[in-house]
C-alpha cells in the first residue's frame, strides 16, 4: 500500500486532518454547536462545484464559501440569538441548494462526487501542502488559546468577566472551523467531515475522566479511525468518507456496550 505515491499522500493528508478535526469537535460539542459541522460541509460543496466550473482549485474556492458561511451563521446568531440553531438552518439550506443548482453544470459528474465522500487517488503534491499550512495553523491557534477556547465554550459570560478577548476567541475558532472543513472534503469527504467530528469526540467523553483526557483520547481515537477507514477504502475499493466513520460508529457503539455493562455489574455488585 504505502508503496504508492498517492497512498502516501493520502496518509499523510489523513494524520494532519485527523489531529486537527478533533481539536475543533470538541469545542463545538461543549458549545452545543456540533450541528455548525454540518451546515459548513454542506456550504463547502457550493464552492467546490463553482471551482470546478470556474476551472480555479476546488479546495480554496470550497475554503472561500466555508469562511463566508462560518461568519455568516456568527452574524444571523448575534442578530437573532432567540431563535438557536435558526442561522446553522438557513446556512445549510443555502449551501445544499447552491450545491444543488452548481452540481448540474460541473465538469464531469465523477469530479463533484469524489468531494461528496472522499477520494484517496485524488490528493496532489499541491493539495498535501495546502492541508499542511493549515494544519500547522489550527495547531497553533488550538494550542495558543486552549484553555480560552475551553473557558468560552462552556460559559462565554464568565470567560469574557476573566479576561479572554471573548470575540477574538470566537472569531479564530470560527476562522479554524471553516478551514478545516472546506480542507477535508477530498480526504474524508464533505458530507462525512461533521461526523468524523463529533463521533471521536463522543467515544472520548465515554473513556475520558476529564477534558484533557477526553481531548488526548479523541485525537488517538481519530488517527486510528482515519488510517483505518484509508486502509479499508484502498485493499476493498470503499469510499474513504464511508469506511472511517462506520469504523468509528462501529467503535462508538462497543464503548457504549462495555460501559453499560459495566454499570450494570458495578450497581448489582453495590
Amino acid at each position: 500500500m504505502l508503496a504508492y505515491d498517492f497512498m502516501q499522500r493520502a496518509l499523510l493528508a489523513g494524520l494532519m486532518l485527523a489531529i486537527i478535526i478533533p481539536m475543533i469537535g470538541i469545542v463545538m460539542i461543549n458549545r452545543k454547536t456540533s450541528m455548525i459541522g454540518d451546515a459548513l460541509s454542506h456550504s463547502s460543496l457550493a464552492g467546490i462545484a463553482l471551482g470546478l466550473i470556474l476551472g480555479l482549485n476546488p479546495l480554496w474556492m470550497s475554503l472561500i464559501i466555508s469562511v463566508i458561511a462560518a461568519f455568516a451563521i456568527d452574524i444571523i446568531r448575534k442578530n437573532f440569538d432567540q431563535y438557536g440553531d435558526m442561522a446553522t438552518a438557513i446556512v445549510m439550506s443555502t449551501g445544499i441548494g447552491l450545491a444543488a443548482v452548481l452540481s448540474d453544470f460541473t465538469p464531469g459528474g465523477a469530479s463533484f462526487e469524489s468531494f461528496l465522500f472522499g477520494s484517496i487517488t485524488t490528493i496532489s503534491r499541491v493539495d498535501l501542502i495546502s492541508i499542511f499550512i493549515i494544519f500547522i495553523f489550527v495547531l497553533i491557534i488550538s494550542y495558543y488559546f486552549y484553555y480560552a477556547l475551553l473557558y468560552n465554550s462552556i460559559n462565554p459570560l464568565m470567560s469574557r468577566l476573566s479576561g479572554v478577548k471573548t470575540d477574538l476567541v470566537d472569531g479564530l475558532f470560527t476562522l479554524i472551523t471553516a478551514v478545516t472543513i472546506a480542507i477535508s472534503a477530498k480526504t474524508v469527504g464533505a458530507l462525512m467531515i461533521s461526523s468524523l467530528m463529533v463521533i471521536p469526540v463522543a467515544s472520548a467523553l465515554l473513556l475520558g475522566k476529564s477534558y484533557k483526557s477526553s481531548y488526548i483520547i479523541s485525537l488517538i481515537l481519530s488517527v486510528i479511525f482515519m488510517v483505518s477507514g484509508i486502509s479499508l477504502s484502498y485493499y476493498f475499493g470503499l469510499k474513504p468518507g464511508g469506511a472511517i466513520v462506520l469504523i468509528a460508529i462501529s467503535f462508538m457503539i462497543l464503548i457504549s456496550l462495555v460501559t453499560f455493562i459495566y454499570k450494570k455489574i458495578k450497581k448489582h455488585n453495590s
